[in-house]
């Protein structure tokens, strides 16, 4: 399994509840281009229409380079996940609860075929955050001084 492209700020800003994984519909040459690690799925997000689709949305995946000219290519164009139709369901009952939204974490390769995994998560309040980063530093403290004392 290689990982294509990561999504880092989604485990900061969102709380994850529940992980799933899709496939997804690209065109030849935006394969090339995400098995370059061209992909981005930073400010991307996951829709279901009214027909009980499942689009990957806002992605940046550029042209390849060696494509030639493209005419009318939009690189953060809709991208349909291919999804069982049992998950869809669920995911619609879900996503009617308030304040549950859908978000791409990585985009990775499995058995040659480019897979999408993302999650339904909650957003995360500031003050959450806040204490997120104030363990972060207190691990770091700790970490360092039992270096120290180790060392010495």
């Amino acid at each position: 399994m290689t990982v294509l492209a990561i999504n880092k700020k989604a485990g900061f800003d969102y709380e994850f509840l529940e992980k799933y994984e899709a496939g997804i519909v690209l065109t030849g040459q935006e394969v090339k281009s995400v098995r370059q690690g061209q992909a981005s799925l930073a400010g991307s997000f996951v829709v279901l229409d009214r027909k009980g689709e499942a689009f990957l949305t806002n992605a940046q995946i550029p042209p390849f380079k060696f494509a030639g000219p493209l005419p009318s290519y939009d690189s953060r164009r809709s991208r349909k996940l291919l999804l069982r139709q049992k998950e869809l369901n669920y995911l619609i009952g879900k996503l009617k609860q308030s304040g549950l939204t859908l978000i791409p974490i990585s985009l990775y390769t499995k058995n040659s075929k480019i897979k999408l995994e993302f999650t339904l998560a909650r957003g995360k309040k500031k003050s959450d955050k806040r204490r997120v980063i104030k363990e972060r530093e207190v691990k770091k403290d700790i970490d360092r001084a039992l270096k120290q004392k180790f060392r010495g």
